[in-house]
């Protein structure tokens, strides 16, 4: 990053400038940080401890210090839950337990330090009396009822956590330990390539060999019927070549609860499509870890808006749930090869076509330079010759940059396709130039 701060300082160009000293701030910060908490970690590790736990939040027990927050935030924060885990010779649960009578569940909460003792046995051992329990009605959503019973009738265990709410009222996470399904999709079948995006998700259904197969007759996507809030809150776009587009507008720019319930709406619908089509679901392994913020402010922005992690999180756990496969792939210039080689030739978005692309690569194909990509090169440098204008440096027609582009295709292009297959798609490919090349000659 230094080195792109000096090359900008040569240029003299402000804007430039001002990005760099941007970028090279954050990334000293962020390893500043890293450090401090290294040393931390390494004074810990040879003194033979470990690091202090704050219950109720470190982040608000440092705003009570400060007067900031009530004494009375933080005890609710500590207080507000409470978990008990399973135990199968008890037949669930002993200390939070769920029953079923008259078609209602309940919950069913011992409060254990309230038992006292009464006497010893012959051994010596305590004997206490029996520890009240607090009971009250529990409401579970209507597609998790039936599944919760049946588990109660087999005595399987599980464990429960209750948590208190600021509105008094009290929330019960209930986690069951399920056998995994038997799989119900075959990639003898081929992919259902899925391109993740702000606003929804494209499906692209490829066979074995890599191309493109129309739906199947009769086919429709199962479209979810609890949605009824407006006109166009869940668009589906089909094309009868293979491909379709899931626009859900409200994705991106809902918060909270909303967000989360359309994100398992879509995930449930990208499943039963797959499941459908008894195929399983490629998708991008993208990382927008902690390591790649602090750099740019655009990027900051796009990437604590853009709920990938969670789309891709759901999908794969209703897939495991479904016994549908899921195959994650490099995310590596997928928009670009499509847009070169798909795009046009099937007459579709460049969505669609990275969702091509993401397939083909998990059946295991190479993405070669072919001669009509070539003659595409030639036509985008020919056009771009008879743009040049009398100051070059202005943007438009040949530029240097675009020249330095063409120069290092050069040298690429030849080598490619005798590349394995990791260096065909590693970044800086010939496909970082062809990116580049695309944005310049827009």
């Amino acid at each position: 990053m230094e080195k792109d701060l000096a090359a900008a300082i040569k240029t003299g160009s402000p804007v430039k400038i001002e990005k760099a000293e941007r970028t090279v701030h954050g990334r000293k910060a962020r390893v500043k940080k890293l450090k401090t908490k290294l040393d931390e970690l390494k004074t810990h590790q040879n003194n033979g401890t470990i690091p202090t736990v704050v219950f109720g939040g470190r982040s608000l027990w440092k705003r009570v210090c400060r007067g900031r927050a009530t004494k009375e935030e933080w005890r609710n924060a500590r207080q507000n839950r409470l978990y008990a885990r399973g135990d199968e010779t008890k037949g669930g649960n002993p200390n939070i337990k769920i029953s079923y009578r008259s078609g209602e569940f309940a919950l069913s909460v011992t409060i254990s330090h309230l038992s006292e003792q009464t006497s010893t046995d012959s051994r010596g051992r305590p004997v206490m009396t029996r520890a009240p329990q607090v009971t009250g009605k529990l409401w579970l959503p209507e597609k998790h009822r039936l599944k919760v019973w049946e588990s109660l009738l087999s005595g399987a265990p599980y464990n429960v956590e209750l948590i208190g709410g600021r509105d008094g009222r009290y929330r019960v996470h209930i986690t069951f330990t399920i056998a995994a399904p038997e799989p119900v999709t075959s990639s003898n079948r081929g992919y259902l390539g899925m391109d993740t995006n702000p606003d929804g998700v494209a499906l692209a259904n490829v066979n074995y060999f890599g191309q493109p197969e129309p739906w199947p007759e009769g086919f429709e996507v199962p479209y979810p019927k609890a949605l009824h809030k407006f006109a166009g809150e869940f668009q589906v776009t089909v094309q009868p070549n293979g491909f379709l587009y899931i626009k859900i507008p409200e994705l991106a720019y809902s918060r909270g609860y909303r967000r989360t319930y359309l994100i398992g709406v879509l995930a449930k619908v990208v499943v039963d499509t797959a499941e459908a089509l008894g195929k399983p679901i490629a998708l991008e392994d993208l990382d927008f870890g902690k390591d790649r913020l602090d750099t740019d402010r655009k990027f900051n922005r796009m990437a604590a808006n853009f709920p990938f992690k969670k789309i891709i999180e759901a999908v794969m756990r209703r897939a495991s749930r479904e016994g549908v496969g899921v195959k994650p792939v490099r995310p590596a210039h997928t928009s670009t090869i499509g847009y070169y080689k798909y795009m046009e030739r099937y007459g579709v978005i460049i969505h669609h076509a990275a969702a091509l692309v993401i397939a083909r690569r998990a059946i295991g194909f190479r993405e070669r330079i072919t001669s009509e990509l070539k003659q595409k090169i030639r036509v985008i440098k020919e056009k771009l010759n008879q743009k040049v204008d009398s100051l070059p440096g202005e943007g438009k027609g040949m530029t240097r940059k675009v020249k330095r582009l063409f120069n290092r295709l050069e040298g690429k292009i030849p080598v490619h396709n005798g590349l394995t297959r990791f260096k065909q798609e590693s970044f800086y490919s010939v496909w970082h130039e062809l990116k580049q090349l695309a944005l310049s000659s827009r």
